[in-house]
């Protein structure tokens, strides 16, 4: 009785099952030899392309890791030299200021040598022209006193000497010219 109505609800809806947990052989048969096709298809095909490119991103990975070794090491030793460099820096820098320093110190002492040669040079000519200017307030004091001289002189002999006393004198030394 149940067999019979099971199989009266089974032929009027095809959707049911015989069991509520296998489906009818045919489909297991069916499902079973599609299944074992498709997981055979790939495994012969998409196994090998997924180990390759599994293989080639391991592959790119450990590319990428070397390449960061690499470039930490490459940056280590930049880093050292940069370290270093900075100690050669410090000296460079101090042995160019002590050029320097001596530089300026032989500038300095070539400006004070020049300048003492200058300042001689200059003391020379002032000590020649105060000479020159000596001599020629010598010669035109001289020549002034002789000036002044001469009119007193003429002065004098005007205001004490009579004529005949000059005529005297003038004759006299006319004389003394000629002699």
């Amino acid at each position: 009785m149940i067999g019979s109505m099971l199989s009266a609800i089974l032929a009027a809806d095809p959707s049911q099952s015989i069991h509520w947990l296998w489906p009818e052989k045919a489909e297991i048969i069916y499902g079973g030899i599609s299944s074992i096709l498709v997981f055979a298809a790939l495994g012969k095909f998409a196994l090998p392309m997924a180990k390759k490119s599994f293989g080639a991103r391991t592959e790119r990975i450990q590319k990428e890791l070397d390449a960061a070794s690499s470039a930490k090491s490459k940056a280590e030793s930049d880093a050292a030299g940069i370290r270093s460099a900075l100690g050669d820096i410090a000296a460079e820098r101090s042995k160019i200021l002590a050029e320097a320093d001596a530089q300026a110190a032989a500038v300095l002492a070539d400006g004070r040598a020049r300048l003492q040669a200058e300042l001689a040079d200059l003391e020379a000519k002032a000590s020649a022209e105060i000479g020159n200017m000596q001599g020629r307030g010598n010669d035109e004091l001289r020549s002034e006193i002789a000036r002044l001289s001469s009119a007193v002189l003429e002065r004098v002999t005007r205001e004490t000497l009579d004529a005949k006393t000059q005529q005297d004198l003038i004759e006299g030394f006319i004389s003394k010219v000629g002699a």
